[in-house]
């Protein structure tokens, strides 16, 4: 097995939150497949179908040092590491018009003030984010974090440095619904998850975004007609894996208690009633969900 490792150091800009990355990453206290500490992300995914370990590390003051080990040698060497990093660390997102276009409204201004800087972090690729959204579907955070690590568990490989990776689409594509319902998935979820899968092996769906920037529109209609993917699942998953800046996440439960809070209304708007409100903070509206997620310590 011959490996191949790569490394690159990024500034960052002076408002990078790097507690933000990192919890974002901290969900699973198990942490089969990725580890914080110390200032540090240490993650197993497949890059270019290839076992890798991804390290981010923040020990140098206005910088990240981004380090990929793989198992084996990549297919490619064209792949962009630079482009992925950024990518990944949300060095790319347009905050600061975002801020600049809405500090000073009247009555999120003094919350996106304060979380001034505020970047989403990225999934590794725009299948696990999509998976992720398929998972967490009507479900508790909780909840979903115990069926992503059995999913993980059961289907991902293993690193050589004994982290398990998050499953690709060969991966999920080649088991069955049985075993994803042994992981947690309900029939339907576990379908669902399925047909993406094999999609996405086709490459009719869900590029890479280091490789290609597709056309997001397109993409989200095409997800839509997927049985068992709604919209909060798309423009979630659009969110995490493409950083789509004006995904509505009307139907999310902590962004409807958000605005709530922000409103002092004494029960929550209804999905209807939250996708009229966030309309007004068209093309950032999952931007503002990050915010409104942020506003509660919600790691969405």
């Amino acid at each position: 097995m011959r490996e191949q490792t790569a490394e690159l150091v990024l500034p960052l800009p002076a408002d990078f939150n790097r507690d933000a990355f990192l919890d974002f990453h901290r969900r699973d206290v198990q942490a089969v497949a990725e580890k914080v500490d110390a200032g540090m992300l240490v993650k197993a995914f497949i890059w270019q179908q290839v076992p890798t370990l991804l390290t981010v590390a923040f020990h140098e003051p206005g910088q990240a040092r981004i380090t990929l080990q793989c198992d084996a040698e990549a297919p490619s060497a064209s792949v962009s590491l630079d482009a992925f990093a950024r990518h990944l660390l949300g060095l790319d997102q347009p905050t600061q018009e975002f801020e600049a276009q809405t500090g000073r409204h009247p009555l999120v201004g003094a919350m996106v003030r304060t979380q001034a800087g505020l970047r989403v972090p990225q999934s590794a690729s725009p299948f696990e984010a999509l998976s992720w959204a398929i998972i967490g579907q009507q479900i508790s955070v909780a909840a979903a974090v115990s069926i992503r690590r059995r999913f993980i568990q059961r289907l991902g490989r293993r690193h050589s440095n004994g982290l398990y990776c998050y499953p690709d689409a060969k991966d999920a594509a080649n088991t069955d619904a049985e075993t994803l319902k042994a992981c947690g998935f309900s029939r339907s979820k576990a379908e669902c998850l399925l047909t993406v899968a094999r999609l996405c092996l086709d490459e009719t769906l869900l590029p890479e975004i280091h490789t290609a920037q597709p056309d997001l529109e397109a993409l989200r209609k095409s997800l839509l007609e997927i049985r068992g993917l709604g919209p909060w699942s798309v423009h979630y998953a659009l969110l995490r894996g493409y950083a789509w800046m004006d995904g509505s996440l009307h139907g999310d439960v902590a962004v409807r208690r958000a605005i709530q809070q922000l409103l002092g209304n004494a029960a929550p708007p209804t999905a209807r009633e939250a996708e009229l409100w966030l309309a007004d903070f068209r093309p950032w509206r999952s931007l503002m969900a990050a915010h409104l997620w942020k506003s509660l310590s919600v790691n969405a």
